[in-house]
């Protein structure tokens, strides 16, 4: 314990006979340990923590490709959806999404919501 005393000792002495790398160091440690930090947040959130839903890595998330506009993942459109869903042989559950901006109105001013059109069948996929 001797020995480590001694280490701390002189580090502080060295951190006080230049105080301006010290600082910059600091800073330096500071923002990378944020980032570091932040980054692996999102990477937590997004790729390692299963969906909250029960059997998670059963549900699929199927896409239109759409030539006509160069999108390999297009969105079916609701008669392309219903002829998948009634023609699916594949799955044991077929719902359908579109998530987007809407408007709210009333009283008062309008207000832009986030919000979703679903299938009736969404939420007992879920």
């Amino acid at each position: 314990m001797g020995a480590f005393g001694q280490d701390i000792k002189y580090g502080i002495r060295m951190l006080l006979k230049s105080p301006g790398l010290s600082i910059v160091a600091t800073v330096a440690l500071a923002l990378g340990i944020g980032a570091n930090t932040a980054i692996f947040s999102v990477v937590n959130a997004v790729l390692l923590k299963p969906l909250p839903f029960p059997n998670s890595d059963a549900l699929m998330r199927v896409y239109e490709k759409d030539q006509t506009r160069g999108l390999l993942r297009g969105a079916y459109s609701y008669p392309n959806f219903f002829d998948l869903r009634e023609q699916n042989h594949v799955f044991e559950h077929v719902a359908a999404y579109h998530d987007g901006d809407f408007i709210l109105t009333g009283r008062g001013e309008p207000v832009r919501i986030s919000g979703g059109v679903v299938t009736a069948d969404l939420f007992s996929v879920l």
